[in-house]
């Protein structure tokens, strides 16, 4: 059985990811915590030297890189409890809302990075893009992938936690029953689900870590919340 092992850090939705689709595949892997707001390790920047970012996914001491193809490689190597569907149109369909997402990331940074007026304009924005993926890719169903969690419900993880944090940081709600109804439920659906449930984040610890990101990115204050 060849080693594995993760470099990740404790905030990171990217590293949340690979650690819930490792757990969701049963794969046993040893967790290397790297100190991102102080100093790379010389391990990441070994490991990833083009990027210098987490998460990296050690096999057998060849890296892999970036949470989408992580999580492509875990699905790849590790075949039980699949992450994607087997007919191939809906595996097709699964990549597309995944890349959805990829493509769309910068609204919502520019949601919790912005204020003002480029802030509203980045909340309708927000909002449209939510839409599009509650009435397109959820619909009435329970999980992304149907009855069970799958890899757009991973991808998507981030959605039913540190939103939550980034709309508390910047002081606005766009996640709620009103507004999202069947993504609002699905958040509270994907939380309770025990893998996801035991690998979270201290909820109090990383919105005060995302209060004094924001206000770096507002107003270029130095950050020593880690």
């Amino acid at each position: 059985m060849e080693e594995v092992k993760l470099l990740g850090f404790w905030a990171s939705p990217f590293s949340h990811r690979v650690i819930w689709a490792l757990k969701l595949k049963g794969v046993k892997f040893d967790y290397i915590e790297e100190d991102l707001p102080n100093k790379k390790s010389q391990l990441l920047l070994q490991y990833n030297p083009v990027h210098k970012k987490i998460p990296v996914l050690l096999h057998g001491g060849k890296p892999i890189a970036e949470s989408l193809v992580i999580l492509e490689y875990i699905e790849e190597i590790w075949l039980e409890n699949p992450l994607l569907p087997k007919d191939a149109y809906e595996r097709a369909l699964a990549r597309f809302w995944i890349q959805f997402g990829l493509h769309k990331a910068p609204i919502i940074h520019a949601f919790f990075q912005s204020s003002g007026e480029e802030q509203e304009k980045a909340t309708k924005e927000a909002l449209e893009v939510l839409k599009i993926l509650e009435e397109k890719a959820l619909g009435d169903k329970k999980f992304f992938s149907g009855q069970s969690i799958g890899m757009v419900d991973i991808a998507y993880g981030w959605l039913a936690y540190w939103f939550s944090g980034m709309e508390e940081a910047v002081g606005v709600k766009v996640v709620n029953p009103s507004a999202l109804p069947r993504l609002y439920a699905w958040i509270q659906v994907f939380k309770e689900v025990p893998v996801i449930k035991e690998n979270l984040p201290d909820y109090g610890k990383m919105l005060a870590y995302m209060k004094c990101m924001r206000a770096k990115f507002i107003s270029d204050l130095p950050c020593h919340n880690h």
